[in-house]
């Protein structure tokens, strides 16, 4: 029996949110490049900046995985090889990559590569997996639909050495894999090219064919109904299921993201993975941080009953239990350092949130600007402001304002 160490897996949509990644604890960031990502709104790896970025996560023992997970076409596999030789001489350790002629020139044209399958290959069966094997893949990560029987089925018949990552936090999608053709059809934006306009999130109503204009709701109320708008998934408290079942690499989603999201997701994430690999329960604290970042209602998706990744109808709008502040620069000499995010007061309850903790209690006394004038409102983004503090944070930790 192989030993499979459990990964927590983070997105990095920019330098800024890689950065809050490693700070906040993940085992390995991925990551999207110029080309061949489905986020090209986060497409925001370049050559020189992902090499950068690999030398960074390297230096904290954290590895990098290079999204290369669309579609390609013609013109756009001609260029392949080309890109993931500079990709790889910029040190990246896995590949991640949905189609099978990517797979095969990939192996063909740097063979030491990891190649990881995406999710957006839809592998639901172990056949799959095992063919997938044979071309070199060393990761398999399943398609969202597997529950937790198929994914031990699956883990029995794959070879010992091969890996199965799976999604536990973020969006959703309403498509099978993420294979979607409505945002092409409705904006023009492709979504297997990483474009997605996400019509899934607009709010839709019936039109009879002989009365234009006159919109009726889907729904028994005047609200209308997002019918094709999912929840979220959530599976914090269901880690230690996962585990067992043979999952050991845990993917949060969020690569369009916020450097907050991912520093809060992958602390409470962090925590609970290392709960489980105590085989203590997960802690209390890390459930309650994932509601303070934007979120839709949480759902455990496809994992254990079908009927639990249901459409969420009533609206498309995000919930929130706290606003992201700030980031603390540095602690010198009991004056803390930090660059505003949002607006706050002096009189306002706020909380830090460090790596590897809980949050705490902040209670200010003061705050002075960088005109060294004291001042009693936050109110100019990115500002930089010091404070006193009997004690000291670590750079990166976050200051925030729960609400209520």
């Amino acid at each position: 029996m192989i030993m499979r160490p459990t990964e927590l897996l983070s997105p990095a949509g920019d330098p800024e949110c890689l950065t809050a990644a490693v700070n906040y604890g993940c085992d390995a960031v991925y990551v999207g490049g110029s080309a061949y990502g489905m986020r090209a709104s986060a497409a925001k790896f370049d050559f020189d900046t992902l090499k950068k970025a690999v030398e960074l996560a390297h230096s904290k023992n954290v590895r990098v995985y290079l999204t290369c997970n669309t579609v390609p076409s013609n013109d756009e596999i001609d260029a392949l090889p080309e890109y993931i030789k500079n990709a790889a001489a910029c040190g990246i350790d896995a590949a991640i990559v949905s189609d099978i002629g990517s797979i095969a020139l990939i192996k063909r044209t740097v063979p030491k590569l990891d190649i990881h399958v995406s999710t957006q290959a839809g592998v639901v069966n172990y056949v799959t997996a095992c063919e997938l094997a044979k071309m070199g893949a060393k990761r398999v990560v399943l398609a969202r639909e597997v529950d937790i029987d198929n994914i031990r089925r699956i883990r029995d018949k794959i070879p010992e050495e091969m890996e199965i990552e799976a999604f536990v936090h973020g969006a959703m999608c309403v498509s099978f894999s993420g294979r979607c053709l409505l945002s092409q059809f409705l904006t023009g934006r492709n979504a297997n090219k990483g474009e997605c306009a996400q019509p899934c999130r607009w709010k839709y109503s019936l039109v009879e064919e002989k009365r234009p204009g006159q919109y009726y709701p889907i729904g028994e109320d005047g609200e209308g109904s997002y019918i094709l708008n999912a929840k979220d998934l959530c599976m914090i408290r269901h880690l230690d299921v996962l585990k067992n079942a043979g999952v050991n690499s845990f993917k949060i989603e969020g690569r369009a993201k916020s450097s907050y999201y991912t520093a809060v997701v992958t602390n409470a994430y962090r925590a609970a993975l290392d709960a489980v690999n105590k085989g203590e329960p997960c802690p209390e604290w890390a459930i309650e941080e994932t509601e303070k970042v934007s979120h839709r209602p949480y759902c455990t998706g496809f994992y254990f009953a079908h009927d639990d990744a249901e459409q969420h109808y009533p609206d498309s709008g995000y919930l929130r239990s706290c606003d992201f502040v700030g980031v603390i620069d540095k602690c010198e000499n009991g004056t803390v350092y930090m660059t505003q995010r949002n607006y706050f007061t002096v009189s306002d309850t706020l909380e830090v949130l460090s790596p590897g903790r809980k949050p705490v209690p902040l209670k200010l006394e003061y705050l002075i600007n960088q005109f060294g004038e004291h001042i009693t409102v936050a109110n100019h983004a990115t500002e930089k402001l010091t404070f006193a503090y009997d004690g000291e944070f670590p750079t990166g930790s976050i200051i925030r304002k729960p609400e209520g």
